[in-house]
């Protein structure tokens, strides 16, 4: 089995130092890009839901009361955000330290698992996806948001330079596609929706098959 790629101390350090700022650039990019895709996913929740990479906990005014919501993320200082957060709602949520290629949850323990905007700064992705499904349960729902490669030519040559800086300083990759990687983890997509100038966003729906599929042809 392949090991999950460590994200080193630096990326930390990169995220604590950002969480202050976080907010505030997110706020921009929900309003001009983004649009309503936190209410989006989150109003699909239900029953036993985890938030990977829940940050400063920006979704959690979105989910609806009746969802029991565990959320993780790799930043101290993010967290410490989304606690304060959880607290000014009244929001009985169970936020913990924790990495998404390495989920600390047995297997098939959530109904819902949710995830925005943070794929995207995952060194192994293909390994946090296959977590994600690890611990949702048959049936379970899979709701994923991501800015993505642009579909459009001049953008996505914006993008590989915007990469030159990006991914050194924190890990941040503008040219993923979320939705094939989801696809090979065994997912069915049910609900798909691409946007935004250049078509740099993609929301999804996925579930996980209620019983395994029989392995491909030899």
């Amino acid at each position: 089995m392949r090991r999950p790629q460590a994200r080193p101390v630096r990326l930390r350090r990169h995220w604590d130092k950002s969480a202050r700022s976080y907010d505030r650039v997110m706020g921009f990019w929900d309003r001009r890009v983004f649009r309503d895709t936190r209410a989006w996913i989150c109003g699909q929740a239900t029953g036993d839901t985890l938030e990977v990479a829940v940050g400063t906990g920006l979704n959690l005014s979105c989910y609806p009361d009746t969802v029991r919501l565990t959320g993780v993320d790799f930043s101290p200082a993010m967290l410490a955000i989304a606690r304060r957060r959880a607290a000014d709602l009244g929001l009985a949520a169970d936020l913990r330290d924790g990495d998404a290629q390495q989920l600390d949850f047995p297997d098939e323990s959530f109904d819902t698992v949710v995830c925005t905007f943070s794929l995207c700064t995952i060194p192994d992705v293909d390994r946090a996806v296959g977590e994600m499904r690890r611990v949702l349960r048959p049936g379970g729902r899979l709701l994923l948001a991501d800015h993505i490669v642009s579909s459009t030519w001049y953008l996505r040559a914006v993008q590989r330079l915007v990469e030159l800086a990006s991914i050194p300083a924190g890990g941040e990759h503008y040219r993923r596609r979320p939705l094939r990687t989801v696809q090979s983890a065994g997912f069915d997509v049910q609900r798909r929706d691409r946007f935004g100038p250049g078509g740099i966003v993609e929301r999804l729906t996925a579930r996980k098959p209620e019983t395994p599929r029989p392995p491909p042809p030899a």
